[in-house]
């Protein structure tokens, strides 16, 4: 999806972004920024800043930043196109038409079309449910306990009886069969010819983060099976990347998030007031839900059930939850099933008790590893501890191996220095010490200077847009080529193109970039958090030493990367490095 420059800048400067971000902040003016408590994170203090002079946003707390079009992608969890269509409306600017291939333009309007069908059927299921047909599952919703408002909240409808009910209903309102089995809510064979997918059950409509219908659970009322029925995979639903209830928790503002095995467990917790809660769909959680939380949250809660398979359902949900950098707890629901049942029983505030009180995910796993050994003989305690010492060197970060080190020390009565020389011992054996041996070590050393160097060219990219008359003096030295990532670069143009013709305006230079990640990237180049110098002398010193940095990386990297043949390139790159020689006797001045 295309959309011209001139008519991104359009819709982006006629959506003021200390009025657009108010609508969701409250901000108050100190200066000439405006400050306000950061919608991306918990925090108690207002560290969340909006420029009305540089139309951007910065957390100085979680480093969230961007323009008005980064803010709505993150809080709304937009993409580029649907963050510019709801502000073009705001602002009152018509979009031109899109124009797309033949291919695209068939396959969005297929999208549409299952969304449609999507939507009719939640309607015709929530119409259903209050209807004389509906008596059984309407009374099945009450006796578990639900209020009229979470039913409506949520949707919840009924498919009756009558096995082509929805799909007549559907047909009436002009969708053709292809397009309802599409969508996944109708099913074909021999003897029954096309009937409905869903009949006799209990419906939960399934909403993206968008509060579109993707697809259906259902719960059959009386002993059928399957107990519970999801939609097939569909081109606008897929189990593994979407989560039911997110469309409602994304916007709970809580720094965790509870996530449950079951919709009626979601919906009890929602009622309770826990409305961070969540769960995957019919299926284990995998990577693609471990990406989707981490869009929001860096912290979860495990509220599986407590019997086995709840218990192993979570052992399998925490290293995925590890890997993607998530935080993970597990609740224990003992003595009863599962949260709905929990708080029926003893009440939301005993389940707030239970949310303090729950366990890190790696020590719970512990404790659920005790149990395949003997610990009381000296053999079945060693042999867990070879385990437990195993898993720990899974800890890539040396203080947060220790951490757990000393933790698990202090919870099964041995010396932290012993076990430390256990995980040692173990990390050699498994080939991830000695370091110094290993070829890769190379390639990590590289990869370190990289990084560091792709922060000061971070750093230079911020000074230059925080001060006109720094950028002309780093200008001097320092050019587009000289940002060796290519988002980096294509910004460093931008910018510089800008200057030359007398303008500095880094939000427009974000507009460039539609893709989600790219953008969020492009806007934290802006926002690099850069150590407070309090003196001239100081400031001068940071900037010598970030622009030799930055050069002679470029010269490296650049020289790597020559064609055997250009001599001409070569030439130039050694003319580069007679010239940095000279720069490191250069004073460089600000002023």
């Amino acid at each position: 999806m295309y959309y011209s420059d001139d008519v991104v800048e359009e819709v982006r400067t006629k959506n003021d972004i200390v009025d657009v971000i108010s609508g969701y902040v409250r901000l108050q003016k100190k200066g000439s920024s405006y400050f306000g408590l950061c919608p991306f994170h918990n925090e108690k203090s207002p560290s969340f800043s909006v420029s009305r002079n540089k139309q951007m946003y910065y957390c100085f707390g979680c480093g969230a930043g961007g323009n008005v079009f980064t803010f709505l992608m993150d809080y709304e969890n937009f993409s580029f196109v649907e963050a510019l269509k709801v502000l073009a409306d705001r602002a009152g600017v018509a979009l031109p038409e899109m124009e797309y291939s033949k291919e695209a333009k068939a396959r969005a309007d297929r999208r549409a079309l299952l969304l449609e069908v999507n939507k009719l059927a939640a309607r015709y299921f929530y119409v259903q449910l209050k209807t004389e047909h509906g008596r059984t599952g309407y009374e099945y919703l009450k006796n578990r306990g639900l209020s009229e408002e979470t039913i409506k909240a949520f949707g919840l409808g009924y498919s009756n009886k009558y096995s082509d009910d929805l799909f007549q209903y559907l047909r009436r309102k002009g969708y053709s069969e292809e397009v309802i089995r599409q969508a996944g809510l109708i099913n074909t064979d021999e003897k029954q010819g096309v009937y409905d997918k869903f009949w006799n059950r209990v419906m939960f409509p399934i909403m993206d983060v968008n509060n579109r219908v993707i697809g259906f659970g259902g719960r059959v009322m009386g002993d059928a099976k399957p107990k519970y029925l999801n939609s097939p995979e569909t081109e606008i639903f897929d189990k593994s990347r979407n989560l039911y209830g997110l469309n409602r928790a994304r916007t709970s503002r809580k720094s965790y998030f509870l996530v449950c095995e079951g919709y009626m467990d979601v919906i009890a917790l929602h009622q309770a007031g826990f409305t961070n809660a969540v769960a995957s769909l019919g299926t284990a959680l995998t990577n693609g839900h471990a990406s989707l939380i981490k869009r929001y949250v860096q912290e979860v809660y495990l509220t599986y059930d407590s019997d086995e398979a709840g218990t192993k359902a979570a052992l399998r949900a925490i290293p995925i939850l590890k890997d993607a950098g998530i935080t993970a707890k597990v609740i224990r629901m003992d003595p009863y099933k599962d949260p709905d049942e929990f708080i029926k029983n003893l009440g939301a505030e005993a389940f707030e008790k239970r949310i303090e009180q729950a366990r890190n995910g790696f020590m719970f796993s512990l404790e659920m590893l005790e149990h395949s050994y003997d610990m009381n003989s000296p053999e079945g305690k060693t042999a867990f501890f070879q385990e437990a010492a195993k898993q720990l060197i899974g800890f890539e970060d040396e203080l947060e191996r220790n951490n757990y080190i000393e933790a698990v020390a202090g919870t099964y009565h041995v010396t932290i220095d012993s076990l430390q020389k256990l995980v040692t011992k173990t990390a050699i054996q498994a080939g991830m010490a000695k370091p110094v041996i290993r070829p890769k070590q190379a390639v990590e050393k590289e990869k370190k200077k990289e990084d560091g160097t792709l922060i000061s060219q971070k750093v230079l990219l911020t000074w230059m847009i925080e001060d006109r008359k720094l950028f002309g003096t780093i200008k001097k030295y320092i050019s587009p080529e000289d940002f060796t990532e290519e988002l980096y670069r294509m910004v460093a143009e931008f910018l510089y193109e800008q200057y030359d013709a007398g303008e500095l305006n880094p939000a427009k230079i974000l507009n460039h970039f539609t893709e989600e990640e790219e953008h969020r990237e492009a806007a934290s180049l802006f926002h690099t958090k850069i150590k407070e110098l309090t003196t001239k002398e100081e400031q001068e010193k940071a900037l010598r030493e970030t622009i030799l940095r930055v050069k002679a990386y470029s010269i490296d990297y650049r020289t790597m990367h020559l064609e055997p043949t250009d001599i001409m390139g070569l030439q130039r790159l050694m003319e580069e490095k007679q010239k940095l020689e000279g720069l490191k006797k250069l004073h460089i001045s600000i002023e």
